[in-house]
């Protein structure tokens, strides 16, 4: 009588935990992509240091750094702005535009009308705001397209800031007499803290952190996500959605007011053609930032590294002497290929 042969019992692989390994595989690679732009940011840095500057490291220089902040301050205060009407699934084309229409306003109510410093920034913000507002209305409320609300709005406003100006710049000259600007309007211009810190590169940054905290904690803020994720759904759960969309577009053209305000002072001029191709820029940063163009998902900090890693990148490239047709073809793959790798990035 012989005994069967034994067994060998073979389990099969658990549902839960292969769902447990996908759904952590698929979290770290949408990590990688929410923080896209700080490995951009860190990969520019890397390859600074690996080739410096006649044996120097120029890059890292605190001088240099608070140059390329600085630089990127009008960018970036735009593209925080531009970050909340993506993530609702919007665009806006005119904070180029604004952006000019502001610096030339500011400049000709200071130096043509005589006004202080502080009406005249407080009338400019106003107005870019009303501007943006004004989008978001006919975009929410009529249903109109916002790639053809704003690019439309960008001729309007190029053509309001030639009117205001008769088509030349505005220079601004500061003193106490009639047609001078008040003196501490060209401290945005200038540096703080012991002449270390641009203004500028304050004014990005508080206004960045404003908008991380606003993002993080407001319950609009949840409202702003839900209309990107799924208007549709957002509306039928209750989410005032014209509402919504009106603030997000008067937000982005305030912010491009102030950028407007920082670019005279820097310049000590406003003039009607300034800010133009800025839009891209700023919708660069926050493509690089991760931030989805359908609308739904991104961050202000993703924002933020990306705008800073276009300055590192431009700045690293002008040090090394590039030609700046080469520097833009260089922004323009980095730009290509961000976009392309977020066709990966895995759906929510």
């Amino acid at each position: 009588m012989s005994s069967a042969a034994p067994t060998e019992t073979v389990e099969p692989p658990r549902n839960g935990d292969n769902g447990s390994a996908r759904r952590s595989g698929r979290g770290v690679v949408d990590t990688l992509f929410r923080f896209q732009s700080l490995f951009g940011l860190a990969l520019v840095a890397l390859v600074a240091l690996l080739f410096p500057i006649d044996g120097e490291q120029l890059f890292f220089q605190p001088e240099n750094l608070l140059q390329v902040v600085r630089d990127m301050s009008e960018i970036g205060i735009m593209a925080v702005g531009m970050t909340l009407v993506i993530i609702i699934g919007g665009i806006d084309l005119s904070v180029g535009a604004v952006l000019g229409l502001a610096a030339t306003g500011v400049a000709a109510l200071m130096i043509n009308d005589d006004l202080g410093w502080v009406p005249a920034v407080v009338i400019v913000l106003l107005i870019g705001l009303g501007f943006g507002v004004l989008q978001g209305i006919a975009s929410a409320l009529f249903g109109i397209q916002a790639f053809i609300v704003t690019l439309a709005g960008m001729q309007i406003a190029r053509g309001i800031a030639r009117i205001w100006s008769g088509g030349q710049g505005v220079p601004i000259a500061y003193g106490e007499g009639p047609g001078e600007a008040p003196v501490t309007f060209s401290l945005l211009g200038e540096r703080t803290f012991g002449g270390t810190v641009p203004i500028p590169a304050l004014i990005f940054v508080v206004v960045a952190v404003v908008a991380i905290v606003f993002l993080r904690t407001s319950a609009i803020s949840r409202h702003i996500y839900a209309i990107g994720g799924n208007e549709k759904a957002a509306r039928l759960s209750g989410v005032p959605v014209v509402r919504v969309k009106v603030i997000v577009f008067g937000v982005c053209g305030l912010l491009a007011a102030l950028a407007g305000i920082i670019h005279a002072g820097q310049l000590n001029q406003g003039s009607p053609n300034d800010g133009a191709t800025y839009e891209l820029d700023a919708i660069a940063a926050v493509v690089i930032g991760g931030t989805s163009l359908s609308g739904g998902r991104g961050s202000v900090v993703g924002t933020v590294a990306g705008a800073l890693m276009l300055g590192a990148l431009n700045n690293f490239l002008r040090l090394h002497g590039v030609d700046s047709n080469i520097q833009l073809l260089v922004k323009g793959l980095v730009i290509v290929v961000v976009a392309g790798l977020m066709r990966l990035r895995p759906a929510p």
